[in-house]
């Protein structure tokens, strides 16, 4: 009588991958592919692509008008056009100039500094859905996007702002030295627009209908923050509460549009400023750049996924 013994089965010896991969992993130095690094680190990361940044942006401004007959003086003619049609509608149709000295100037440099506040927003806005196919196939950090749209719609500003250096002296605004002061206006609204377009590029990669939203609340922005008129002026005899003035004249927009009057248009005078309105400045800026880019830092490794 044969008997048939049957062999069991090998038994896998418990190795360290089935103990534990993450400890195999870190043995060998392996890490998670995409995962979100330090914010020290990130930070470096960020600063060592400084000029691939710079690169994107010059590239994306000669872009912008590449397909039109007048080319790049379209930078400087649309926020002119944009200008004639305010000073149209507020200026001459809705009598917004009266009691505000050179309107002319008043009006175009407002409209020069929110649009770079408005275009960063929307170009942050779009800056991680609409670059879905770079994100996918590179590996840098994503900040990089919408800062590179910040910078972008800060040298178009700069294009602009020559044109509005013309503007004053065709207007009699005489040149001073508290013209030194649009610099630091500039680099605090810079410093501003980053950290907005950060948080809106976050909120865009994951819900893409908001780029659909904000030219409605931007638009809104706009009429709030004495853009085509003078939030002094309008409400000095109005029966709004005093703590609305106080909003009105401290939001953002607002500080940086009239800090920028007051450097560049001598008939705009300290008065018309909010108190500690520098404050104001430094600390939008702070508070938008720094939290923009912690909020915007915490999504890193979930962006192009999905």
């Amino acid at each position: 009588m044969s008997q048939v013994l049957h062999t069991p089965p090998p038994t896998a010896t418990p190795g360290p991958l089935a103990d534990d991969a993450a400890a195999l992993a870190a043995q060998y130095g392996l890490t998670v592919s995409g995962a979100r690094p330090t914010l020290p680190a990130y930070v470096r990361q960020l600063w060592a692509r400084r000029h691939f940044i710079t690169a994107f942006a010059t590239a994306k401004l000669t872009a912008q008008y590449s397909q039109a007959k007048l080319g790049q003086i379209w930078q400087v003619m649309t926020p002119l056009l944009n200008a004639a049609v305010y000073y149209f509608i507020f200026g001459v149709l809705l009598g917004t100039s009266h009691g505000v000295p050179d309107f002319i100037p008043f009006l175009v440099t407002g409209v020069f500094i929110w649009t770079f506040t408005q275009s960063s927003i929307m170009a942050g806005t779009r800056a991680i859905s609409g670059s879905l196919g770079l994100v996918r196939a590179l590996h840098f950090p994503r900040a990089a996007l919408p800062v590179s749209y910040a910078i972008q719609q800060l040298q178009q500003l700069l294009f602009s702002m020559a044109a509005l250096i013309v503007i004053l002296l065709c207007f009699g605004v005489p040149v001073s030295a508290s013209w030194l002061l649009a610099v630091p206006v500039l680099v605090l609204q810079f410093v501003f627009n980053a950290g907005v377009a950060m948080v809106m590029a976050r909120m865009g990669a994951k819900t893409p209908d908001i780029a659909q939203l904000m030219p409605f609340i931007l638009r809104t922005w706009m009429y709030v923050s004495g853009v085509m008129w003078s939030i002094d002026k309008m409400l000095k005899h109005s029966s709004v509460p005093h703590w609305v003035e106080i909003a009105l004249a401290s939001n953002p927009a607002a500080v940086y549009i009239d800090l920028m009057r007051f450097a560049l248009i001598d008939s705009f005078h300290a008065h018309q400023l909010p108190h500690h309105v520098w404050a104001l400045a430094i600390g939008w800026a702070l508070f938008a750049g720094v939290g923009g880019f912690i909020y915007f830092w915490k999504a890193e490794e979930t962006y192009g996924r999905g």
